[in-house]
């Protein structure tokens, strides 16, 4: 099963949650009608809400308010994209102009907090507590973790672990709220085991961290018009992730004090020797191994799930986590 298959798969209910995100992006104020419609619509696959179908469907879940938890995912991820982008600086992201370069900062961080509460209101309208305690939690986390992040920012001396729990707050929070959302409604209104909220829960957190591993490696290989920004981007914004923090593990004395160094100064002038030291230090094939063990520990995860074509899916996102190109 590849990954069109797999969109193949739940075509119907993902048109109907591209019907309630444009429906629930809708305001009376133009601004964030265009400003949200641009970055929702630039091109992301959308992997989140996705995995909350997938689940949803997986979980033998018979209702129908999943598509507005997918939306509002959606939601969620969009709103860190534009604050993100605020942060960072950054001016590319999927190969378009980000939101913040053409209407400026304070529209993209007004219209991501339209996105926050909007997508709240429609927590609200799940009428279930433990979703809402799940999704606020983890929206909680997130912001946790880009505070985190910025607090990492130029830090060479930073551990495996602590970079393992920034991107487990940032980003790996998100798609585990997104599968185990979809194991709780199966459960509380489908009448469907209750172990499966654990294992969704296990599964996105797993293919969650393996999808930024994998960020952190094309940062490095891809080139602009993979990966919709700047190679090197994240060395220029000096986030210390796994590639540049195995290089100074295990490069030469003279290697390691090279990288500190750019990543003291958020410096890309050398960047074409630290990418050799990437490379001779096998910096890359080492992140790589470690996101193919989160991918691996995603799958064992949904063990205990039924054999479905959805969760055959759910195999096929995870493989995919790690095998995909911008």
């Amino acid at each position: 099963m590849s990954i069109k298959n797999v969109q193949a798969l739940i075509a119907e209910d993902f048109n109907k949650v591209n019907e309630s995100i444009m429906a629930a992006l809708s305001s009376d104020v133009a601004l964030i009608n265009e400003l949200g419609a641009y970055i929702i619509m630039s091109g992301g696959k959308r992997l989140r809400p996705m995995m909350t179908v997938l689940c949803a469907k997986a979980a033998q879940y018979t209702g129908d308010k999943h598509i507005s938890a997918a939306a509002l995912i959606e939601f969620i991820h969009t709103a860190t994209l534009l604050h993100d982008d605020v942060v960072d600086h950054s001016d590319m992201r999927r190969g378009k102009e980000t939101a913040n370069a053409i209407w400026g900062n304070e529209a993209s961080v007004l219209v991501g907090d339209f996105l926050y509460t909007r997508a709240f209101q429609m927590m609200v309208d799940l009428d279930s507590m433990q979703v809402m305690r799940v999704l606020a939690q983890a929206t909680n986390r997130i912001a946790e973790g880009e505070v985190l992040q910025l607090l990492n920012i130029k830090e060479p001396d930073i551990t495996e672990e602590n970079y393992f729990n920034v991107i487990y707050s940032k980003t790996a929070k998100l798609f585990e709220a997104a599968a185990e959302v979809a194991g709780i409604m199966a459960y509380e209104t489908s009448g469907q085991p209750e172990y499966q909220i654990e294992a969704f829960r296990e599964y996105g957190k797993f293919v969650g961290t393996a999808f930024q591993l994998i960020d952190d490696i094309l940062d490095y290989t891809a080139t602009a018009e993979e990966m919709g920004k700047n190679t090197g981007d994240d060395l220029a914004e000096g986030k210390p992730t796994l590639p540049l923090i195995r290089a100074i593990q295990v490069g030469t004395p003279e290697e390691a004090e090279l990288v500190r160094n750019a990543l003291l100064n958020a410096d890309v002038s050398q960047l074409d020797e630290i990418l050799k030291i990437i490379e001779r230090t096998e910096s890359l094939t080492y992140t790589y191994q470690k996101a193919c063990e989160q991918v691996e520990m995603a799958i064992k995860a949904i063990d205990p799930i039924a054999d479905t074509p959805y969760k055959e899916a759910l195999i096929e996102l995870a493989k995919y986590s790690i095998a995909r190109k911008f």
